[in-house]
Formats: C-alpha cells, sequence, structure tokens
C-alpha cells in the first residue's frame, strides 16, 4: 500500500512511496528549484534508495526547497513505513566539529521552541541568539508524525550548525519518549533532553540510567543533561524529589498550559492560578540546588506583557523563561540584564568583602550598611550576570 510522508510546504519535501514488482527503483521528481537543483535531488533520491538496498520501490516528489538533511529524513521516514523491519538509516554530513561538554550550570535565559517537523524553522535559528534551542517532538507534533519528526530532529542535530545555543530536545511523555532517545544519542549531538509532563523521580531516573547504558554499549562519553517540566498537580508536589532525583538534572521548568488544565483553571496573563505552584517549584528546584526556570508567555504580540512577565519571573526566583518565537528572545534577554545602579552596588559589595578579609575582619559594610551572607550572595550573583553581559566596574563607557 502507498504511503506519504513530507510536507507540501516551504524548504521541505512530500514523498508518495510505493512498492511494485521486484526491479529497478523509480524516482518522479517536481520541484521549485527544477531548473537549479533537479538533478542533484533526483540523484540524492535514487542514491538513497540504493544506500538503503531496497528494490522495486517508485518514489514521487514534490519539492519545495528542501535541503539535503530534509530529503534523507523523509525518505527514511518513508521507507520506514512502507517496509516493516526496515532499519537502515540515511545520515547526511555532520554540518559541525566536536564541541566539549556543555556546561550544567551554564546561563539558560532563554529557550526557544521549534516544532520538531518543520524543518525551515530549524535552520535559522542560532541567528536570533537563544541561550538554547529546543526541537520538539511532543505537543507541537500530530501523533501521525512523530516518527518522521525523530528521524527528522536526528539529521537536523547532525547537519544543523546552532552555533553556541544548547541543543535540546523535547521528546515525548514516558515511556514513549524513550523511543526517542537512540536515534538522538547517536548523533552526540543533543546536549540537552526536556522532559514533558514529569511526576516522579523514578521517572527522571529511568532516563538517566537508559541514556547511561546506551552511551556505555556504543562508547560515548557524552554526559547528556536532564531537564523535567512540571505540568500538573503531582509534579509540583513532588518537585524537590524530581529535581533531586539524579545528578543529569540541570534545571527544572514550569509548563503553564497543562497545569492549568490539570487543575481546572483557566491560564490568565495575570498567572494568579499558577502563582502557588510557581513558587513551589523554585524552592523544590533551590532546595536540590538546580535553577528553576519558567514556562513561556504565548502572547507573542504582548511584549510589554512579556517584560513584565519575565521581570515576575526573576522576583520569584526563576533564572530563565521558554519562549515560542524568535522576537521574544532579546526581550527576554534584555530583562534578564541587571539594572545599572544594582550591578554598580554589587561592585561595591564585591570590593568591600575583599577588603574585609585581607583586613582579617568577618563583618562587611558598605559605606553604613552591614552586607550579612544573603546579601553578599545576592550581590556576586548579579555581578557575575553583569559581566556576562559586559557591564563594567563605574559604568560602561565607550
Amino acid at each position: 500500500m502507498p504511503v506519504a510522508v513530507g510536507r507540501d510546504a516551504k524548504e521541505d519535501i512530500l514523498l508518495h512511496l510505493e512498492q511494485v514488482d521486484a526491479g529497478a527503483n523509480t524516482v518522479y521528481l517536481e520541484s521549485s528549484v527544477q531548473n537549479l537543483y533537479g538533478r542533484h535531488i533526483r540523484e540524492l533520491l535514487e542514491d538513497g534508495l540504493g544506500d538503503a538496498k531496497v528494490e522495486g520501490v517508485t518514489v514521487r516528489a514534490k519539492d519545495t526547497g528542501a535541503l539535503d538533511w530534509v530529503i534523507l529524513a523523509r525518505l527514511e521516514a518513508g521507507l520506514r513505513r512502507l517496509l516493516p523491519g526496515f532499519k537502515t538509516r540515511l545520515l547526511p554530513e555532520r554540518a559541525w566539529e566536536y564541541r566539549p561538554q556543555v556546561p550544567k550550570d551554564r546561563w539558560r535565559r532563554s529557550r526557544l521552541y521549534l516544532p520538531g517537523n518543520q524543518p525551515d524553522l530549524m535552520v535559522c535559528a542560532a541567528l536570533f541568539q537563544p541561550d538554547g534551542v529546543i526541537l520538539d517532538l511532543e505537543d507541537s507534533v500530530a501523533p501521525s508524525e512523530k516518527d518522521a519528526a525523530r528521524i527528522l530532529v536526528r539529521n537536523a542535530l547532525l547537519a544543523v550548525d546552532f552555533g553556541p545555543c544548547e541543543r535540546m530536545v523535547r521528546v515525548n511523555q514516558l515511556p514513549d519518549g524513550l523511543y526517542d532517545l537512540p536515534d538522538l544519542l547517536d548523533t552526540d549531538g543533543v546536549d540537552t533532553i526536556l522532559l514533558p509532563k514529569a511526576q516522579r523521580a523514578e521517572e527522571v531516573g529511568q532516563v538517566a540510567q537508559f541514556i547511561k547504558e546506551y552511551n556505555t554499549r556504543w562508547g560515548s562519553a557524552r554526559r547528556v543533561w536532564l531537564m523535567p517540566i512540571l505540568e500538573d498537580a503531582m509534579g509540583i508536589l513532588k518537585s524537590y524529589e524530581i529535581a533531586a532525583s539524579c545528578d543529569e538534572v540541570c534545571a527544572l521548568t514550569f509548563g503553564a498550559e497543562d497545569f492549568t488544565r490539570d487543575i481546572g483553571a483557566q491560564r490568565t496573563k495575570e498567572g494568579r492560578e499558577s502563582f502557588t505552584a510557581r513558587c513551589m517549584l523554585v524552592m523544590g528546584a533551590r532546595a536540590a540546588g538546580v535553577p528553576p526556570i519558567d514556562t513561556v508567555y504565548s502572547d507573542v504580540d504582548d511584549e510589554a506583557g512579556l517584560v513584565a512577565s519575565v521581570k515576575e519571573a526573576i522576583a520569584l526566583g526563576f533564572e530563565g523563561k521558554g519562549c515560542i518565537h524568535p522576537r521574544q528572545v532579546r526581550l527576554i534577554h534584555d530583562a534578564f540584564r541587571p539594572e545599572e545602579k544594582e550591578f554598580q552596588w554589587a561592585v561595591k559589595v564585591k570590593r568591600a568583602m575583599e577588603e574585609a578579609h585581607a583586613r582579617g575582619q568577618g563583618v562587611v559594610a558598605v559605606g553604613s550598611k552591614m552586607i550579612d551572607p544573603p546579601v553578599a550572595a545576592r550581590a556576586l550573583k548579579t555581578l557575575k550576570m553583569g559581566e556576562f553581559y559586559g557591564m563594567k566596574e563605574g559604568g560602561n563607557h565607550e
């Protein structure tokens, strides 16, 4: 029976595959870039069928400017649907050189969600400079397309250079998410796995153990961080246990849409219905020694509302915010930048601490104000963030 895979959409390709009598494979191509790249696309499909060692397969392709890694992913997904037991991987060339392990404690102010079945959104994501890009296999992908999205995301991790962005993938809710992992781990290109609708520490530990055993079996020493997303009442009540479940947990994050649905409330811009839950998540994360990250702001046209939401999140103790549109990234980064007076105060606190320690004094003062340890800790954190933004003692002068 014929199968279809892909999309008739920008920078994608729609394939119809059918197995006829044994014999030569056949490719029929219609492309928006036929004159420039038609021969290359045809040869890529024909070579892919040859590498797959299949016979008698007819492929009818409608191309709208898909890149090679997309074409190979769509072809592989189509062959998996067409031929039961087909397991050959049609991998693109790696477009980036090996880079060091992403630090567990890096800044994660912004994480940009990208639907795992839309390659056109992946190619230029790094241009917007989010701290992390999330290739999503869960809510943004229809159930009937999850198999194809998994292969597409795997190829994107190989073929797309996301620059300094942390490369994240949100897998499906467990236990289905375990089936997403092998393709992702084989690329050595994923830094962090997001675990949606996390409810118990045991689930997170199970994923960490799966990754360790898989990487050991294939000789990879790369660590993969885990970021559980708490999206219901049970997850919030278990926030500390989840955050402390294993050393691979790098942060906890909140999912407001599913949480409000779970408790039977309407989500509002003010967020009163989730205020308690967000505070509990912050406390659970901090008690376990990992940073909390806030939910997305869903109204992409309300820039003032987004900035206010980020400021509130910072006041509650969050260290990051999710993004569903690239233009939200800059606003979030700007909102996390310390005020100049806050930074200069932090500079004074650090200088006073150094002078007090040099004199062997345990008491630190700035002017007539005594600085106790919590104030000093907050000042040092502000100083670290300001230095990350390039702020300097005495102000930034060009």
